[in-house]
């Protein structure tokens, strides 16, 4: 199963990026208009972020978003034959600070959020940084289509990691200089187990993970996103964090990348995926203070 589904999506790779996006308004006018796949999660999501705008400018924020989504879906397609000069014509900017931290001797984290497009920068950058790039992805249940994803996710030399199995699989890496992509907007499977911070003016709970890989590790944390210039063409932009890690509270650093991540969101709220329950959460006091209401 897995070659036949590789060799269509090899198939329509080929084909001119003016013609798949005619592929991707067909599938945003069924996903949108027709099915309304998650447009009640979306337009919650959009209600609790942004109360101040009308439900017109929330509308018009959840069709670009929907356009965004299907356009990843077909950008990702194209990945599978992408040549090096596309990669490096529609993903671009500055990424001499991976280079100056490399010559520190600095290990690093990457935090990122669902950020479109994610898939491009994962396969764009793996190729031009000087660290050998680690990737946390949570697997795919369908092998076929699991076994797809990690052929155009690691065609550039990027290594992925199982987050089931984090601990045991960065192990080999541990002594030699890496970069950790790690998504660190993820909703937590555990909340008593969570940072609960006020995100768009919520508490919401963001998984321990990231920030604790960093300080165990000491390594300096870069936070990161993309920005669109027009279809299909992407801008990724840096700002270091923490060289040190360990000299910050607990919470201090997962507080400062989500005030990161909403600034960044609030500039271009249609880049965001928004069709995730990033509030399905309800905070309880058991569950401890809201971090930034304390800090």
């Amino acid at each position: 199963m897995y070659y036949i589904l590789y060799g269509i999506f090899f198939l329509i790779s080929l084909l001119p990026l003016r013609v798949l996006y005619l592929l991707s308004d067909l599938a945003y006018f069924i996903i949108y208009h027709v099915a309304g796949y998650r447009k009640k999660v979306v337009m919650q999501n959009l209600a609790f972020a942004f109360p101040e705008k009308s439900e017109k400018e929330r509308v018009i924020i959840a069709k670009k978003f929907y356009l965004n989504l299907t356009d990843t879906f077909i950008e990702t397609i194209k990945l599978v034959s992408a040549s090096q000069k596309f990669l490096d014509n529609h993903f671009t900017g500055d990424k001499t600070l991976f280079q100056k931290l490399y010559n520190k001797g600095k290990k690093l984290q990457v935090h990122l959020g669902h950020n479109f497009n994610w898939e491009l920068a994962n396969i764009a950058m793996a190729r031009v940084v000087p660290y050998q790039m680690l990737v946390v992805y949570m697997p795919i249940n369908n092998k076929a289509v699991d076994g797809l994803f990690m052929k155009i996710r690691t065609r550039t030399g990027a290594v992925l990691l199982p987050a089931t199995k984090i601990n045991r699989a960065i192990i080999p890496y541990l002594k030699q200089q890496y970069l950790l992509v790690l998504v660190a907007d993820q909703n937590p499977g555990i909340p008593s187990k969570a940072f609960w911070i006020n995100f768009f003016g919520r508490p919401t709970p963001f998984v321990k993970g990231p920030e604790k890989a960093a300080r165990l590790n000491d390594t300096a944390v870069v936070f990161t996103h993309f920005t669109k210039a027009k279809r299909g063409f992407y801008d990724v932009h840096l700002t270091l964090a923490t060289e040190e890690p360990q000299t910050l509270k607990e919470g201090e650093l997962t507080t400062i990348y989500i005030k990161y991540l909403e600034k960044v969101i609030r500039e271009q709220p249609e880049m965001w995926l928004w069709s995730h329950r990033r509030w399905k959460h309800e905070w309880k006091p058991e569950y401890g203070p809201v971090i930034n209401e304390s800090m």
